[in-house]
C-alpha cells in the first residue's frame, strides 16, 4: 500500500511514472480514437457501454492525473485525499505538490501514499498516491500547478483540487462523463459552495453564510448563461491537456498557468476561450471550498480575487498584462463590478441623506422605501432555496435583512480597497498578504472602516456649515436621484427574482 516513497523535488527534476503511463498506454489510445469518432459524427454517446468487466478497465473512462498545490495544509489534506479516493470514479494518480510549507503537511499525507484499491459497480480503479516536496518555491502557488503539470501531461485531463476542498463523492464521475461527451469543453469547474458542518463561533456562522450565498449567486448566475464559466475555479476543475497545450502554444508560454495576474486561475480561463475551447461549469458535480472564518482572512481572499479580476478587465498594458475589457469571459465581471459601485452609491447615499433630513427636521417616512429591501429578502430567499444543502441557517440569512446587508458592507469594503490598490499603482503582493491574513496576521481589514467613518465625518461637518437655504437645495436634488437609482436597482433584482431557474441547483 505504502511503495512509493516521498520525493523531494525541483522544477528542473521532474520524476515521471512510468509504470503507470506505460499501464494506461491503452485506455489513452482507446479513447483518443472515440473521442476522433465522436467529433466526425457528432451523434451518440463517445464512450460505449462495457460488456464484461475486462472491456469495462478499457472502455469505461480516460484517463485522469489529479494535481493538488499544498501550502501549510496540515488540518484539510487529509480530507480532502479521502475525498478523492472515496470517489465513485477515483483520479488515476494523485500528485500533492507540497510547497513553502512549514506545518506538517507532509507528515499527515504519508498514510495515503502509494497505491489503493477501489472496486465501484464491479469496476476496479487503483489510484497512485504521490507526494513531491517543492521545499520554497519563489511562484508559490503558480509553480506547484505547473510542476504537476509536467508530471501530469501524458494523461487525458488534468483534475486541479486545492488542499482545503473537498469533493462529492460523485464529483470526478460527473466532471469526466461531461468532459468526455463534449470534446469542445477545455475546462469544467464543479459548483463550490461551503461545508458549514464544522463552523463554530457566531461570527465564523454569519461569514459562512454570507460566502454560501456569494457562492450560490455566481454558480446559478454561470449555470443559467449557458453554463459558460467566467472562472475556472482552481478549487476543482477538470482541464483538457489538448486545452492546456493549446494555450501554451497560442501565448508563447512554457506552462499553462503564470503569474501575470493575482488570479491565476481566471487569467487561464481566458486563455483557454482564446485557444478556441469552451469554458463551463458542470451541471451537478460538487465540491466544497474552505472557508474564510474571520474578517482579516475574508478580507485578504477577496482583495486579491476582486484587484485579480480588476487587473484583467481594465484596458491597457500593465507589464506582461493586458486588459481585455471585452472579453466573454468578463460580462459577468464587469456586472458584479457595476453592480457593486451602485450598491455603494445608494447606501451611503441613503445614509447621508437621511442624516441631513433627521438634522433640520425634514425627514417623512415613505412606506415605499420598504419595496427595496422586501425584494431582496425575496430573491436571496429563492436563492436560498435553489441551495442543494440548504438548511435553516441559509433561510434565515436570507429572512434576516441585516444579516445579508452586514455582508454586504463587509464586501463593500473589499471592493474599494481593491479598486483603490489598483488605481494608486501600490506595489502589493496579495498572494502573501492573504496567506499571512490566513495565520491571523494584519490589519488590513479594519482600514475600509475606517475609511467609511472619516467620510461620513468629513461630509457631516461640511453639512454643518451650509445655510439652510443650501442645506434644502441639497435634500430637493439628492432625494430624486436616489430614487430613480434604487428604483432601477430593484427592477433588476425584480427580473432576477422572476427568471427561470430551470431545475439548477447550487
Amino acid at each position: 500500500m505504502t511503495d512509493m516513497l516521498i520525493a523531494r523535488t525541483t522544477p528542473g527534476n521532474v520524476q515521471t511514472v512510468t509504470s503507470l503511463a506505460a499501464r494506461t498506454a491503452p485506455h489513452r489510445a482507446a479513447l483518443r480514437a472515440r473521442v476522433a469518432v465522436a467529433k466526425n459524427a457528432l451523434v451518440g454517446p463517445p464512450v460505449p457501454a462495457p460488456r464484461n468487466e475486462e472491456a469495462a478497465e478499457v472502455e469505461r473512462h480516460a484517463t485522469i492525473a489529479c494535481i493538488i498545490p499544498a501550502y501549510n495544509e496540515e488540518h484539510t489534506i487529509a480530507s480532502v485525499m479521502q475525498s478523492l479516493l472515496t470517489q465513485t470514479r477515483p483520479p488515476d494518480v494523485i500528485h500533492v505538490i507540497v510547497n513553502n510549507t512549514d506545518d506538517n503537511t507532509l507528515e499527515v499525507l504519508k498514510p495515503f501514499l502509494g497505491r489503493h484499491t477501489r472496486v465501484v459497480k464491479g469496476i476496479t480503479y487503483r489510484p497512485v498516491v504521490q507526494v513531491h516536496d517543492m521545499g520554497q518555491n519563489a511562484d508559490k502557488k503558480v509553480g506547484a500547478l505547473n510542476y504537476g503539470y509536467r508530471l501530469a501531461r501524458s494523461y487525458d485531463y488534468i483534475l486541479g483540487v486545492d488542499g482545503d476542498t473537498t469533493l462529492d463523492s460523485h464529483a470526478v464521475e460527473y466532471l469526466e462523463l461531461e468532459m468526455v461527451d463534449d470534446p469542445r469543453i477545455g475546462g469544467l469547474s464543479a459548483i463550490y459552495s461551503i461545508d458549514k458542518s464544522t463552523i463554530k463561533g457566531g461570527m465564523a456562522k454569519f461569514l459562512v453564510a454570507g460566502q454560501r450565498a456569494q457562492f450560490a449567486a455566481f454558480n446559478l448566475d454561470n449555470l443559467l448563461h449557458g453554463r459558460n464559466m467566467a472562472v475556472l475555479g482552481g478549487q476543482c476543475s477538470l482541464f483538457s491537456v489538448p486545452a492546456l497545450e493549446a494555450v501554451m502554444v497560442k501565448h508563447h508560454q512554457r506552462s499553462p498557468w503564470v503569474r501575470d495576474s493575482e488570479v491565476e486561475d481566471s487569467l487561464l480561463s481566458l486563455q483557454i476561450k482564446d485557444a478556441g475551447f469552451s469554458t463551463k461549469i458542470s451541471s451537478r458535480a460538487r465540491a466544497f471550498v474552505g472557508p474564510m472564518t474571520d474578517l482579516r482572512a475574508l478580507h485578504g481572499q477577496q482583495v486579491k480575487w476582486t484587484y485579480g479580476s480588476i487587473d484583467l478587465l481594465w484596458p491597457g498594458q500593465r507589464g506582461d498584462t493586458k486588459g481585455q475589457p471585452t472579453h466573454p469571459n468578463l460580462r459577468l465581471r464587469w456586472f458584479e463590478n457595476v453592480s457593486m459601485v451602485f450598491n455603494i452609491a445608494t447606501r451611503m447615499a441613503f445614509l447621508l441623506l437621511l442624516f441631513a433630513a433627521l438634522s433640520i427636521h425634514a425627514f417623512i417616512f415613505n412606506p415605499v422605501w420598504l419595496i427595496p429591501p422586501a425584494v431582496a429578502v425575496g430573491l436571496n430567499l429563492r436563492m436560498a432555496l435553489a441551495m442543494h444543502d440548504k438548511s435553516k441557517s441559509d433561510i434565515g440569512y436570507a429572512l434576516g435583512v441585516i444579516p445579508a446587508e452586514a455582508y454586504m458592507w463587509i464586501r463593500m469594503g473589499h471592493f474599494m480597497t481593491s479598486w483603490a490598490q489598483f488605481f494608486s499603482r501600490v506595489e502589493k503582493d496579495n498572494w502573501a498578504a492573504q496567506a499571512s491574513a490566513e495565520k491571523g496576521k494584519g490589519k488590513a481589514y479594519i482600514f475600509p472602516a475606517i475609511v467609511a467613518a472619516t467620510t461620513f465625518g468629513i461630509l457631516i461637518f461640511a453639512w454643518g456649515q451650509q445655510s439652510v437655504g443650501v442645506q434644502s437645495a441639497i435634500l430637493s436634488l439628492g432625494w430624486p436621484i436616489l430614487y430613480l437609482i434604487t428604483i432601477t436597482q430593484t427592477l433588476f433584482m425584480i427580473r432576477k427574482f422572476i427568471r427561470r431557474q430551470r431545475g439548477f441547483t447550487v
